[in-house]
């Protein structure tokens, strides 16, 4: 699909798709707050990442990806080395920091546009942030199963 396109259709205006992101952040940050340290890089279930490398994960994926979709340049950057809850917290918030920062800076039309993500990811600009967020719920998903089998209550899912 061309920008042209996609042009004229009605769809959520760029700052509340943000305001959606964010609010799905927020809730992340809850349920990285809520795992028990002792567990965050050891505990997984069923041979899946421990919730700590999901959480670097998404990290990896949220500003670069957004810097990917603002300017076309595509960090790969990945790290995956066990952190404390500390260290993920302040990079999450870092993270959240750069988002509200880089949003502002996307080109009119840029959402439209067709971009190969990562090098090696096609689609459309919000497809690629839709993308982006569904990672994150996902994921959170296995945090939520992760923090229930250990027997910690986690947050609303709906509170964001």
């Amino acid at each position: 699909m061309s920008t042209q396109a996609i042009q004229g259709q009605q769809g959520i205006p760029q700052d509340a798709l943000l305001s959606h992101w964010q609010g799905h952040r927020r809730l992340t940050r809850r349920l990285i707050e809520a795992f028990p340290e002792d567990q965050l890089n050891t505990f997984s279930i069923g041979g899946m990442r421990t919730f700590g490398a999901l959480v670097q994960e998404m990290l990896s994926i949220a500003v670069p990806g957004l810097k990917g979709v603002v300017n076309g340049e595509w960090s790969t950057d990945w790290q995956e080395k066990e952190q404390s809850k500390a260290d993920l917290l302040a990079r999450w918030d870092e993270a959240t920091r750069q988002l509200d920062a880089l949003w502002p800076q996307m080109p009119a039309g840029r959402l439209g546009e067709e971009m190969v993500a990562f090098g090696q990811y096609p689609g459309i600009g919000y497809e690629q942030l839709l993308y982006f967020i569904d990672n994150e719920i996902h994921h959170r998903g296995q945090g939520y199963v992760y923090l229930r089998a250990l027997g910690v209550e986690p947050p609303p899912f709906y509170e964001r």
